[in-house]
């Protein structure tokens, strides 16, 4: 079992920057890859960026490349995701999981979840 919390989601206006933490408790943490995902209501849930076990390996969507970065730090079991020039419609909820296997960018793929931080950016 792995047990994520996320942090750091708030309110933000279009243009500004937000760090988000997830921060992991249980089982070996580089045993992992970790991916970032949100969801708005409605919507299927949408790949956002992952990082490899030891974090040689970064995977990001096409509509957060170059403005977010994901990064993480296995000696705090934590992966942050850092998010610039934030647009109106990055708002959602941002949740954290963990995946033992392959195929980074699909949801189920996953095996283990947060509970989510709620990013709203006004225009």
């Amino acid at each position: 079992q792995v047990q994520l919390v996320e942090s750091g989601g708030e309110l933000v206006q279009a243009g500004g920057s937000l760090r988000l933490s997830c921060a992991a408790s249980g089982r070996t943490f580089s045993d992992y890859t970790i991916g970032w995902f949100r969801q708005v209501t409605g919507k299927e849930r949408e790949f956002v960026a992952a990082i490899s076990r030891i974090g040689g390996s970064r995977y990001y969507a096409d509509s957060v490349k170059g403005r977010f970065t994901i990064s993480r730090d296995n000696a705090k079991s934590t992966v942050y995701l850092q998010m610039n020039s934030l647009k109106p419609e990055d708002t959602a909820v941002y949740c954290c999981a963990a995946n033992a296997g392959s195929g980074v960018y699909y949801y189920k793929n996953y095996d283990y979840w947060g509970q989510g931080t709620q990013v709203t950016v006004s225009s």
